[in-house]
């Protein structure tokens, strides 16, 4: 049986002003899904289409735990995550995509 994997994830919009924190078994359909808008809700609205951060996991229940954490965090402790890890907040999934071209 394959090993399911397990994301956290941070978006933004291309101003940095706006954060959305979601979870998903995977990545790169969630995060095309955001960005062709295909899903009413709160990305949609704030046009959140860049992926900044993210997180693996191989059990489910420690990603949400996980997501339900950040999503408590004040903006300052989410803005420093994502700094340690992407200081000059890059497009990951863009940048995993021009890479591997």
């Amino acid at each position: 049986m394959p090993v399911k994997h397990y994301f956290i994830y941070i978006l933004t919009n291309f101003r940095n002003t706006t954060f959305y924190i979601g979870v998903t078994n995977s990545l790169e359909r969630r995060i095309f899904e955001h960005r062709q808008e295909s899903v009413e809700g709160f990305s949609k609205k704030y046009k959140l289409k860049k992926l900044v951060y993210f997180e693996e996991y191989l059990d489910v229940r420690e990603a949400i735990i996980r997501e339900k954490q950040l999503k408590n965090w004040h903006r300052a402790w989410k803005i420093n995550l994502i700094r340690k890890a992407n200081p000059e907040f890059k497009d990951l999934l863009e940048d995993a995509e021009t890479s591997s071209a």
